[in-house]
């Protein structure tokens, strides 16, 4: 078997440390191309040393000069680049045949895009990808041919309960339903009067899981959740009544998919990414995770009905679901922007909602047909949600 080359999108983060966790126990079976990281200098160094890839890529030019100068005087011989349009070229060179696309935000799009249409493998670990341009991704993946396997573990989770061999027909497959399991994240049985609250270390200790702090406030507002519904719609070509929500707290069942005969097909596992990285990096075949074997012995399975009025970003989700056009766009955006300024201290955590909603009213509702159309929105809907977010500061 010819050795999978990768290029790794946000390789210093929760997902890129992992992924390469996985690639380290598989000495022969990938080589590096690419690592990219955004600011954690040292990081991308150490893994430049370990993973010799052939470039290294930080998106600003300062991270990438002290990078440069770190592997020179460690005589390691990576290539390091700089810049967005360095993200493009190290995905979709054409060595590369795996994408690992880890980067958080709408940051990672346009390179995960090109990547779709130079056919590569994606592995998809960057949400905004399909919540933001969920039409023209999904057309560039079957006008070129480049297969797509989820990373996050709930799509993992749906990928593995569907027929072998799905092809998007939901019905012909017999499915009724598909069940995104949530965790419900820290504050699960929190008052609304509680959650007013919350400080941003109690909003990113989560307990269940090791997120990046983005994706661990998510959690705990549920819009991880709401952003999951919407890309279910596009990797399942499932309508937005296809897709239900379970809360489930011990994040043993990580999602399933109910068949019209009865059955409900389900995969269960410890709480690791490194299982779906494993899945995707391996498939059609199995391998080595790293990850403890599940011990149900002694254990207790819970399922509630998630709360949408103490958690209305998820509301608010398949809302942006059913509006369609640039409403899951104006989403994420609001969302990104509300989330970093409640991490920083700037907003309160009950902010965050009411920042993306006024973004949604505000932008007009159409179906965008590029790229630049859905950046553009994106740039709209976050000046909307700053302004939001000042006038209740100064308030």
């Amino acid at each position: 078997m010819n050795a999978q080359v990768l290029t790794i999108l946000g390789a210093t983060g929760t997902i890129g440390v992992n992924t390469l966790d996985v690639v380290a126990r598989h000495p022969g079976r990938f080589s590096i191309f690419a690592l990219t990281g955004a600011t954690q200098t040292e990081k991308l160094f150490q893994q430049c040393l370990q993973f010799r890839p052939r470039y290294a890529v930080m998106t600003e030019q300062a991270a990438a000069d002290e990078l440069h100068q770190k592997l020179t005087a460690a005589k390691c011989g990576t290539e390091v680049l700089a810049g967005r349009q360095a993200l493009v070229d190290v995905a979709t060179a054409p060595e590369v045949t795996t994408l690992m696309a880890a980067i958080v935000g709408a940051a990672g799009l346009p390179a995960t895009l090109a990547a779709a249409k130079a056919g590569k493998r994606i592995l998809l670990a960057n949400k905004e990808t399909l919540v933001v341009s969920g039409q023209l991704f999904m057309d560039a993946i079957h006008e070129s041919g480049a297969a797509l396997l989820p990373i996050d573990s709930e799509h993992s989770a749906i990928y593995q309960s569907l027929p072998m061999g799905f092809n998007g027909d939901l019905d012909k497959a017999g499915v009724n339903t598909i069940w995104l399991t949530a965790s419900g994240g820290p504050f699960r049985t929190w008052s609304l009067e509680q959650m007013a609250g919350v400080t941003p270390e109690q909003a990113v200790a989560h307990p269940n899981w090791v997120m990046g702090r983005k994706i661990s406030v998510d959690s705990a507002s549920m819009m991880n959740k709401g952003l999951e519904v919407i890309e279910a719609r596009w990797l399942f070509n499932a309508q937005a009544d296809q897709i239900r929500v379970l809360v489930h707290p011990q994040s043993i069942i990580h999602s399933m998919v109910e068949y019209r005969d009865g059955s409900v097909m389900a995969q269960l596992g410890t709480p690791d990414m490194r299982t779906p990285i494993a899945y995707a990096l391996g498939f059609p075949e199995r391998i080595e995770a790293g990850v403890s074997p599940l011990n149900l012995l002694g254990s207790s399975l819970q399922f509630e009905q998630p709360d949408f009025k103490r958690f209305p970003c998820l509301q608010l989700a398949f809302d942006a679901l059913r509006t369609g056009g640039y409403a899951p766009a104006v989403l994420n955006a609001a969302n990104e922007v509300a989330v970093d300024a409640f991490l920083d201290g700037k907003c309160g955590f009950g902010d965050i909602p009411g920042a993306i909603r006024h973004a949604l009213e505000r932008l007009p509702d159409a179906s965008p047909l590029t790229l630049e159309d859905l950046l553009d929105a994106d740039h709209r809907a976050r000046t909307l949600a700053r302004e939001f977010l000042l006038s209740r500061e100064v308030a």
